[in-house]
């Protein structure tokens, strides 16, 4: 067994974008131990459900530990007894204290979804898409007690395209991050990874996405709008109002178009056409063209399917 391969590793993750990870290192490397978050209530129903972490975990034969806290002397307890040479920390959702960092050997090593030290924080896939930025990345750092603060010691980036939304690049970035830990982990065994400081220059702060963010506000310009849409898609996807009632929008495009009425500008949120190409909405500049929708209680639609029951030329949503 190679010294690399040797590495006691600790695993603390918690949403689908840690699972590549948690499987790829599972391949090569004894994991002692996987923290994840406990088990919430989810569905309607509001039954507990293990975290995605947690299943593959749990798949994998592996021991999990669901601390409320990694605060609490018991969480510390377990950690220091896992004896661990390293700690892959990826979207755990718990700020680690400087006791639990300085317990592994090696030290505590994070899987980051932005180019740090751009979009630091909870969010950073939805607030690169919304921020209209064209490309972002996985970065991996050394943790320091400070929110995505440490040292970089590998990075790698990719493209975002005009259709990409968050899921699709959520599932580039987790698969991309993944190699690139397996790969930077050589290096970190050996003691001869490259570990660049970040520079103070091009922080910004990918705040919690909040359900309040959904609602559309259609006096804003149509490319605002439809990243709004792609950064919501899956959660908590962004919406409308429409006969009193939410309409959810999953998907939808800016279309050069040029809206007016008797050389009078439309109102922002008027269905200017609507057709199995798409439900063509003005905004406040511009205008976006609704490509797949959703009524409550009903599935999601494309336009074409949802214009089968609905008659939308004319109406106007409601603005946020």
């Amino acid at each position: 067994m190679s010294e690399a391969s040797s590495l006691r590793l600790g695993f603390a993750g918690t949403p689908e974008f840690a699972v590549p990870a948690l499987q790829r290192l599972s391949r090569e490397y004894p994991i002692e131990v996987v923290f994840t978050q406990p088990d919430r209530p989810a569905g309607r129903g509001q039954t507990l459900q293990a975290s995605p972490v947690k299943r593959m975990a749990l798949e994998l034969g592996l021991k999990v530990e669901q601390p409320a806290s990694l605060k609490t002397t018991q969480a510390i307890e377990v950690l220091r007894a896992a004896h661990l040479d390293a700690l892959i920390v990826v979207a755990y959702g718990q700020i680690l204290t400087s006791a639990a960092l300085a317990l592994p050997k090696l030290g505590c090593f994070n899987i980051h979804g932005s180019l740090l030290p751009r979009w630091r924080g909870a969010a950073p896939i939805q607030r690169a898409i919304l921020a209209g930025d064209c490309v972002t990345g996985v970065t991996i750092m050394r943790m320091q007690a400070g929110l995505d603060t440490g040292p970089m010691l590998a990075s790698c980036s990719v493209d975002i395209g005009v259709r990409d939304n968050a899921q699709t690049v959520h599932d580039r970035l987790a698969a991309l991050g993944a190699e690139l830990l397996a790969d930077t982990l050589p290096a970190i065994s050996a003691g001869t990874a490259h570990e660049v400081v970040q520079p103070a220059e091009g922080v910004t702060y990918a705040e919690k996405i909040l359900k309040a963010e959904a609602p559309i506000d259609w006096r804003h310009a149509a490319g605002q709008i439809s990243r709004q849409v792609r950064a919501f898609n899956p959660w908590p996807v962004a919406q409308t109002q429409f006969n009193g009632a939410t309409l959810r929008i999953w998907d939808a495009e800016t279309v050069d178009m040029h809206f007016s009425s008797a050389g009078r500008d439309v109102s922002a949120g008027t269905v200017m056409a609507a057709t199995g190409e798409g439900i063509d909405v003005a905004c406040g500049t511009g205008v976006l063209r609704i490509l797949r929708l959703q009524l409550p209680g009903r599935k999601p639609l494309t336009a074409q399917e949802f214009l089968q029951g609905q008659r939308l030329t004319g109406a106007v949503f409601a603005t946020a």
